[in-house]
């Protein structure tokens, strides 16, 4: 199963949808964790979570061991209120419904594409990260 129908099947149970609105929910997922070419783009994202001060956080996602927990507030903070509500809208859902299901899904997703460490090594471990973050500003 691909990281992106990994996501969108673990937010769609999240948000008790039924097995129609899984493309919909992958797409909508797809806008809020692609780049701007169209690419699921979970660097920025481990990036993004390093700058907001949750380098533990996103390393236990990263790493072999158990997944350390974010909260809805962290995601929105992540994704931003825009972006949240835009997803939300897309689903019809209410965005705290969203930021929840993004909660849950968000540290297996990431800690499934990086199984064996392929996203960890391919944006040069923890130093790439940082320097990733480093960039954004």
């Amino acid at each position: 199963m691909d990281i992106m129908k990994l996501g969108a099947s673990l937010l769609m149970n999240k948000l008790g949808g039924g097995d129609g609105n899984l493309d919909s929910i992958t797409s909508a997922l797809g806008g809020l964790l692609s780049d701007n070419d169209g690419n699921l783009n979970l660097g920025n994202i481990v990036a993004g979570l390093q700058e907001k001060g949750l380098g533990s956080v996103v390393e236990s996602w990263l790493g072999d061991g158990e997944n350390e927990a974010i909260s809805a507030d962290q995601v929105k903070e992540l994704f931003g209120s825009e972006k949240v509500s835009e997803m939300a809208s897309q689903l019809n859902t209410d965005e705290g419904s969203v930021l929840s299901g993004l909660a849950e899904a968000l540290p297996q997703v990431v800690d499934k594409s990086s199984s064996g460490g392929s996203l960890l090594d391919s944006i040069g471990g923890i130093d790439g990260v940082l320097n990733m973050a480093k960039k954004l500003f």
